[in-house]
């Protein structure tokens, strides 16, 4: 099967947010897309890069994902302890990027709808995909392995925007924290050596 070429999401509307500050408002369907100094963060930036070249490179900033499920700012995102609801507060004291993918009302519902329907059945983080991940990075290969039922943050969050008629050039289990900031023209914050250590650590 032929990959789809790659597109940018032309309504995405991606806003930056420096440490300490936050919308106005949360919108639910929104995504927040974000950045870490641990070492699994630091990993994961580092595969990025293994895939990512030129002038992409700069979007490898980003190695965390989280879906926005309502106007108070609660989140489900893909952790090390599965899909989970938790709130954008904890991740105020990071620089972030809220992208805004201009989904219609009844888009942001199937969104809604897939994303409790992931939380409500407890799916667990996809351990075995960033071996799939790593494996096709280092080898060229197309070849994906995964366990159904389980997700990376960004995976998660791509398939949660195929609702709303985004097209990825490929599959959703590979799509990367870079990959969403790519397509949605998400650019990292200015200042990117501000980045603290204090608040939560995002684990995608």
């Amino acid at each position: 099967m032929q990959t789809p070429d790659f597109r940018a999401v032309s309504s995405a509307q991606p806003m930056r947010y420096p440490s300490g500050e936050k919308p106005d408002e949360w919108t639910a369907g929104d995504f927040i897309l974000t950045h870490g100094n641990a070492f699994l963060s630091k990993m994961i930036r580092f595969g990025e890069r293994l895939r990512v070249h030129g002038a992409d490179r700069r979007y490898t900033w980003f190695n965390h994902a989280a879906l926005v499920l309502d106007d108070q700012g609660t989140l489900a995102e893909a952790l090390a302890t599965g899909v989970v609801r938790s709130h954008a507060d904890k991740y105020l004291p990071n620089e972030y990027v809220v992208v805004a993918g201009g989904a219609s009302p009844a888009d942001v519902n199937e969104v809604l709808a897939f994303a409790n329907w992931v939380l409500d059945t407890r799916h667990r983080y996809g351990r075995l995909t960033i071996v799939s991940i790593a494996f096709t990075v280092l080898t060229g290969s197309k070849f994906t392995f995964f366990i159904d039922g389980e997700f990376i943050c960004s995976g998660f969050v791509a398939r949660a925007m195929e609702r709303t008629g985004a097209i990825f050039s490929r599959d959703p289990v590979h799509i990367t924290p870079a990959d969403l900031a790519k397509y949605y023209n998400a650019l990292p914050p200015l200042t990117l050596s501000r980045t603290s250590n204090e608040g939560a650590e995002p684990r995608c």
